[in-house]
């Protein structure tokens, strides 16, 4: 058990990092499309990179997947499945939109406010959340403001926009965390990534120009938010889910806005100051002690 939970928490810090360091490649995304045209390609691309692995694997392994021996129930997927992808729709779309209203600051504390919601809407459907993981979410959300907040938090539609996708990311997590014990994660993320793309390109068509231009100019940041991001991390959260509770994940996933900022550092000759620095220690601490006493679960 305790070897399912290190790789869990192992592959959870991996989907943080590939999430960190998406944001420069979703900044540079958006220079020549627009917020729901990029996310409808992006998912689409997630969906098609996911394809040729999950036919070999099918072929490989049968009802085997990432050591994985079990009955998947195929009705709770259908019934489910495409429910997770307009929660990641709503999830990315009003962070996206918020983003036109107010700072990347603003943004990436008030998303992280899924450290606290998880486990606050985990007791609403009957979870049990232990005292470290509550601890350690305060002090990571505590991090969080260090590390993004630089001139004071002031409210506006935007941040309200931003609080809408820190509610959807929260409920999006716990959905991964209970369905991922009883479904095909493959076929969970393909059925996930479909319906985001199909949900992004509908309201593009309506609010956006389709520029088969603009997005051939943002075919690096697409690949790289397309297979790793979205294929690839997404893919990781349902398969460690399986091992790791809601709450926990989600103190690890938030992790992203460390690896986000040290991105810019080492790639983009950024300044991160003592305050950055301040913010991800404390960010790695809450961490840690969320793990206290995890031996006993």
């Amino acid at each position: 058990m305790k070897t399912k939970a290190l790789r869990a928490d192992i592959l959870l810090l991996g989907v943080s990092a590939i999430w960190g360091f998406a944001f420069v490649a979703q900044i540079k995304g958006m220079e020549h499309l627009g917020p729901f045209l990029f996310n409808a390609c992006r998912f689409a691309l997630g969906f098609i990179s996911l394809l040729p692995v999950y036919f070999l694997l099918e072929n490989i392994s049968g009802k085997k997947v990432s050591g994985h021996k079990t009955q998947y129930d195929s009705q709770l997927l259908l019934k489910w499945g495409p429910l997770t992808g307009v929660v990641l729709f709503l999830a990315s779309s009003f962070q996206q939109v918020g983003l036109l209203y107010t700072t990347a600051g603003n943004s990436g504390f008030i998303t992280g406010f899924y450290i606290i919601l998880v486990p606050i809407l985990g007791i609403w459907f009957g979870h049990s959340t232990r005292p470290a993981t509550w601890l350690g979410g305060a002090i990571a959300l505590a991090g969080l403001y260090f590390l993004t907040v630089q001139d004071g938090l002031n409210f506006n539609k935007g941040d309200v926009l931003t609080l809408g996708s820190a509610l959807m990311y929260a409920i999006q997590i716990l959905l991964i965390g209970w369905l991922s014990r009883h479904v095909h994660p493959l076929r969970l993320s393909l059925i996930q990534f479909f319906m985001t793309a199909l949900c992004s390109m509908m309201v593009a068509l309506y609010l956006e120009p389709i520029s088969l231009d603009a997005i051939l100019k943002s075919a690096g940041p697409l690949l790289f938010a397309g297979v790793l991001s979205t294929g690839v991390a997404f893919t990781i959260q349902i398969i460690a889910q399986r091992d790791a509770a809601s709450s926990h994940a989600a103190i690890i996933m938030s992790l992203e806005a460390v690896f986000a900022v040290l991105g810019g550092w080492l790639l983009l000759d950024e300044q991160l100051g003592l305050r950055g620095f301040s913010g991800c220690g404390l960010m790695m601490t809450g961490m840690l002690l969320s793990q206290l006493r995890r031996s006993k679960d």
